[in-house]
């Protein structure tokens, strides 16, 4: 579970932030199933959007002080304390003559982009748009008198381009009573929050929606909101009736999207729409001494990965307090334009890959009949693929159309010959099937290590439930364990004629203020006498090994083994990156 989207993951599976949401304010609660899924269609045919922060954190550019802050550009206020009178000056500063919103739509729709999202308002407290609600905005504040977010609507309805506005609900460190993510560190920060809400908020909210006409409404850091607060934020949800909102609001909405950030859940979201949320470099806002840009390749083959999980890629870049978007953001977007242009058809409107993990490297996307292999690297030993029981009636590269021999092995599986040409980001291949396509996968089977011990990572997890996801890394984690009746298991296979005791060390992460937990572990469905209680570590990416009370035993063969949580207090379950079982010794 990721600190930035702890908010986000509060909401995932429906779990109440606060003791109103049990009555239901959600604007889309008697929407029916076909109503939701017209609404969503073109969202989940987009497959690749760019997010814009943009605001006047832009003029420090990540440097306060004369030194530059550790965290992201457009938190500087935040991190680095600064008064509010203080930051409010750099607005006066702020003048983005060079600023051209015909441009920036443009490096979008040629990166491949189908839609654009733009901070209206971030955390800082400052509107992009003429607010007549507050003075603190672009054009009563700055020389600039312009309307950046009106000028983005035009320019994007003019492309074809779907626009959307990113709002701040919760946290505003200028006005009085908006949340602070923490203690307020200025006196003209206190006041009611629900004054806030009802007099800033949820009124510029109605700005936004009545004359802007988003296609897309993106919150960020849900609250405890009241019904009467929630009503008001969402009050013209009904004058945008193709609004597509996603699940940070809070209040107990749990809104349309889910938003894992900085990440791609390796498993994606059983039942959700989902969209990844990432920067270019580390930074969302301009920050002048961030170059760790990614490659072209890695955001090529990021978007491949979120589209083959069902998912929408939101790519950020963070404009200059000039209004330019940084020249290696634009090379980036130009760069994967123009992989997009040959390959886009194996990933819009495309769904999820049939496949729960590939013998390659590389990904499946579906559409139709049709089952696209994106090859990251071809294998050396030739391109198999397993499983798949529909009848393939042709395969060919997408770019190029070259036809490529098909051969089917005497366990089923297929080979497929390798292209003339290969692409070095991602070679796109489509085969042609006479339906939709069917696999059958197996499920990994684990065999003991020479030591006789066992293994059990998370990324060879199955799971089962809702909620809980595999997050990325080497070995991977089980993160978002919100639910507490979601679980995984491993299939392990055991050797010998004996049956075997065994022992179990548990390697997890717990953020402070979630421990508490408990849990058995189960063989075969029937509770062991091993169990656990989860105790606090330094964070969800802090890990710790702990060894587990009682002892298990396997016969000879195969053993389904599960993690299953007993109670759940607090936020979360754990953070399980691998469940040892080592031959007992005591």
């Amino acid at each position: 579970m990721r600190l930035k989207s702890l908010c986000a993951a509060m909401l995932l599976a429906g779990v109440c932030v606060n003791a109103f949401a049990q009555t239901s304010v959600d604007p889309h609660a008697t929407e029916t199933k076909e109503q939701r899924d017209a609404r969503m269609k073109w969202w989940r045919e987009a497959r690749f959007g760019m997010f814009i922060h943009w605001g006047s954190y832009s003029v420090p550019g990540g440097i306060y002080d004369g030194k530059p802050i550790e965290s992201a550009g457009e938190w500087i206020m935040r991190t680095a304390n600064i008064p509010v009178d203080y930051y409010a000056a750099y607005a006066k500063r702020f003048n983005p003559q060079k600023f051209n919103a015909n441009e920036w739509v443009a490096y979008a729709k040629a990166a491949g982009m189908k839609y654009i999202v733009m901070t209206a308002k971030h955390h800082e407290g400052f509107a992009m748009y003429p607010s007549k609600v507050d003075s603190y905005n672009i054009y009563d504040q700055t020389e600039f008198k312009r309307d950046p977010v009106g000028e983005m609507t035009l320019a994007c309805r003019k492309a074809g381009i779907k626009f959307g506005v990113y709002y701040s609900q919760n946290l505003d460190w200028h006005h009085p009573g908006g949340g602070t993510a923490g203690p307020s560190w200025d006196p003209k920060q206190k006041g009611s929050f629900h004054d806030y809400v009802m007099k800033v908020s949820a009124p510029q909210v109605h700005e936004l929606l009545t004359i802007y006409k988003p296609a897309v409404l993106w919150w960020d850091i849900n609250a405890n909101f009241t019904p009467d607060e929630v009503r008001a934020l969402t009050a013209d949800f009904a004058n945008v009736p193709k609004l597509i909102a996603n699940n940070r609001l809070g209040g107990g909405v749990p809104g349309d999207t889910e938003t894992p950030e900085q990440f791609i859940p390796a498993t994606g979201y059983k039942g959700r729409d989902w969209e990844t949320c990432m920067t270019m470099n580390d930074t969302w806002g301009f920050k002048s001494t961030d170059m760790n840009f990614k490659s072209t390749s890695s955001l090529v083959r990021n978007l491949v990965d979120i589209a083959s999980k069902g998912g929408n890629y939101l790519l950020n870049v963070g404009p200059t307090s000039e209004g330019l978007i940084p020249s290696i953001e634009v090379e980036r977007l130009a760069e994967m334009g123009k992989w997009m242009a040959k390959n886009g058809r194996s990933i819009y409107a495309t769904t999820a890959s049939p496949y729960r993990k590939l013998p390659f490297d590389g990904r499946a996307t579906v559409k139709g009949h049709s089952l696209f292999l994106n090859v990251f690297d071809w294998p050396a030993g030739g391109l198999v693929v397993p499983g798949l029981q529909t009848p393939v009636v042709s395969a060919q590269t997408v770019v190029g159309g070259q036809r490529l021999a098909v051969r089917k092995l005497s366990d089923g599986s297929l080979t497929i010959e390798r292209p003339t040409v290969i692409d070095m980001i991602s070679t796109a291949i489509e085969l042609k099937l006479v339906a939709v396509p069917v696999v059958s996968e197996p499920e990994p089977q684990l065999l003991p290590k020479a030591d006789g011990s066992y293994e059990l990572i998370a990324n060879e997890a199955v799971i089962d439930g809702g909620s809980l996801l595999l997050e990325g890394g080497d070995r991977g984690n089980l993160g978002y364990w919100v639910n507490a009746s979601d679980k995984a298991y491993w299939t392990v296979t055991t050797v010998g004629t004996t049956a075997k005791s065994y022992e179990a060390t548990l390697e997890y992460a717990c953020e402070p203020g979630s421990e508490g937990s408990t849990f058995v572990v189960k063989v075969d469905g029937v509770t062991t006498r091993v169990t656990g209680r989860i105790e606090k570590t330094a964070g969800w990416q802090s890990y710790t090994k702990v060894l587990l009370e009682g002892q298990l035993t396997l016969t000879k063969g195969k053993h389904k083994v599960e993690v299953v949580p007993i109670t759940k207090p607090a936020l979360a379950v754990m953070n399980l990156r691998t469940l040892y079982l080592r031959p007992a010794t005591r």
